[in-house]
C-alpha cells in the first residue's frame, strides 16, 4: 500500500501537467481582466465553518467530510469547496472595510469522501469566483460571463446554461410548507437523510440523489411565487445575459447542493453525448458572510472541477498544446568537455535559454537518444578537440541543419534563435 495513492486521489504526471498549466494560465489571464485577485485559503479550517457556511443538511457535510480532531481536541474538517473558506477569509482580514465589490479567485484542492468515479475524485481541484458587496443581477451576469468566456478560450462547444431563482428565505417559507405537505404522506419511503431533512430543510430532499428518493422528487412542486425583489432581480439576470448574448434556459429543478444559495442559481451543462451533465455551478449566497459570524454582505459566486473541465474537453477531442522541448542539450566526451559542459550550461540558464547536459556518465549515442526523447530543439557535441579549437557543430534536431559556431558565441546565437 506504501506504493499506491489512497482511493480517490492521483498524481499528475510531467507528461500531462502541461494540460493543467494551460487551464491554469487562461483562468489567471481571464480573472485579471475582469478584475478578481487571487486569494490562498488554509487546506483545513474548523469544522463548525463548514457546517454554518456549507450547511449541516447537506451531503457534504453530512457524508463527505473529512473530519478529524487535532493534537489539542479541536475538530478540523478538510476544505470539501472553496466559498467557505473564503468567506470566513473575509471576515477575518475586515475585507468589507476595502474599496466594494471584492473581487476574488482561487485555484485549490479539494477533498470529499464520496464513491470514486470517471473525472470525480476524492482530492480535487477547484476554481472558483467569488463576488462580495454587491446586490444588484449585473454581478450576476458578470460571474456567469466569466465561465461563458472561459469555455470560449478554451473552444469548449456544446454547453448549456440553465438559471433559476430560489428565492430569499421569505419566499421559500411558503415554498418549504409546500414541500412538507407534498412529501408527507410519502415521508417513511425516504432515505434516512431526507427524513431528517423534512424537518430542518425540506428545499435540501430536492437535491437528494438516492434512487429511493428520486421517484417522489420528479413530482414535486417547484417554487413559482417569488416575491417582488426576487422576481425583479431574476428579470434582471435574464436581461443581462441577453443583453450580452449569452444564452440560457430556466430550469425550475436547480436547487444547487449547498444550504447558502438565495436567489440566482445556474449551472452550465454539457450537451456532449459522451459527458451528458453538470460542469460547473453556482449562486448567490446573500445570508453568508452573516451566517459565518461577519456583518451582513451580499455574496456570488461559482466552483468549476478542473477534472471534469478536463474530462470535458477530451471528449469533445480538444488538443491541448504541448510546450516546446528545452533549447540546447550539450552531449560530452570526456571529463575536459563534462566540465565545460557544465559551466556553460549555468550561464546559458541564467539568461534564460533552457539548456542542460548528461549527468550519468552515457556513451554519445546515449546522450543523443536522450536529447531526441526529450524534444530539444537544437544539440551541440563537445570532446577536447571542440574545445581546444574554440569551435562545434550546431545541429538543429528538428530541420537536421547544421552549422560551424564558435563556443563563444553559442549564448548569443540561443538568443537569437529562441526570438
Amino acid at each position: 500500500m506504501l506504493t499506491q495513492a489512497p482511493k480517490g486521489t492521483r498524481d499528475i504526471l510531467p507528461a500531462e501537467i502541461y494540460k493543467w498549466q494551460h487551464i491554469e494560465k487562461a483562468i489567471a489571464g481571464l480573472c485579471r481582466s475582469f478584475g478578481y485577485k487571487e486569494i490562498r485559503i488554509p487546506v483545513f479550517e474548523h469544522t463548525e465553518l463548514f457546517q454554518r457556511g456549507v450547511g449541516d443538511t447537506t451531503d457534504i457535510v453530512q457524508k463527505e467530510m473529512y473530519t478529524f480532531l487535532d493534537k489539542s481536541g479541536r475538530s478540523i474538517s478538510l476544505r470539501p469547496e472553496g466559498t467557505a473558506g473564503v468567506v470566513r477569509s473575509y471576515i477575518e482580514n475586515g475585507m468589507s472595510s476595502l474599496p466594494q465589490p471584492i473581487k476574488l479567485y482561487y485555484n485549490i484542492t479539494a477533498y470529499r469522501y464520496e464513491n470514486v468515479q470517471k473525472g470525480r475524485y476524492r482530492e480535487f481541484h477547484q476554481f472558483g469566483v467569488e463576488a462580495f458587496g454587491a446586490t444588484g443581477p449585473s454581478t450576476d451576469v458578470e460571474i456567469i460571463s466569466i465561465l461563458a468566456m472561459l469555455f470560449d478560450r478554451l473552444d469548449i462547444k456544446q454547453i448549456g446554461l440553465n438559471i433559476n431563482s430560489i428565492g430569499c428565505p421569505k419566499c421559500r417559507e411558503a415554498y418549504n410548507d409546500k414541500l412538507s405537505e407534498y412529501f408527507r404522506s410519502s415521508l417513511q419511503e425516504l432515505c434516512e437523510n431526507c427524513r431528517n431533512r423534512y424537518e430542518r430543510n425540506p428545499l435540501r430532499i430536492i437535491d437528494c440523489k438516492e434512487r429511493q428518493c428520486k421517484t417522489y422528487i420528479k413530482d414535486a412542486p417547484m417554487l413559482d411565487n417569488l416575491c417582488g425583489e426576487c422576481t425583479s432581480h431574476f428579470e434582471g439576470l435574464k436581461a443581462g445575459l441577453e443583453n450580452l448574448g449569452i444564452d440560457y434556459k430556466v430550469d425550475k429543478n436547480i436547487v444547487r447542493g449547498l444550504d447558502y444559495y438565495t436567489k440566482t442559481v445556474f449551472e452550465f451543462v454539457s450537451e456532449n453525448v459522451g459527458t451528458q451533465g453538470t460542469i460547473c455551478g453556482g449562486g448567490r449566497y446573500d445570508g453568508l458572510v452573516e451566517t459565518c459570524g461577519g456583518a451582513a454582505a451580499p455574496g456570488i459566486g461559482f466552483g468549476l472541477g478542473i477534472e471534469r473541465l478536463l474530462l470535458e474537453m477530451e471528449s469533445q477531442n480538444i488538443l491541448i498544446p504541448q510546450p516546446d522541448g528545452l533549447d540546447l542539450y550539450i552531449a560530452v566526451l570526456g571529463e575536459k568537455a563534462a566540465g565545460f559542459a557544465q559551466k556553460l550550461v549555468y550561464k546559458l540558464r541564467s539568461q534564460g535559454i533552457g539548456a542542460d547536459t548528461d549527468h550519468m556518465s552515457k556513451s554519445l549515442k546515449a546522450q543523443m537518444k536522450y536529447a531526441d526523447k526529450m524534444g530539444f530543439t537544437y544539440i551541440v557535441v563537445l570532446g577536447e578537440d571542440e574545445i581546444d579549437s574554440n569551435k562545434a557543430v550546431l545541429k538543429n534536431m528538428i530541420s537536421g541543419e547544421q552549422k560551424d559556431v564558435s563556443l563563444d558565441s553559442i549564448i548569443e546565437r540561443m538568443k537569437i534563435q529562441g526570438k
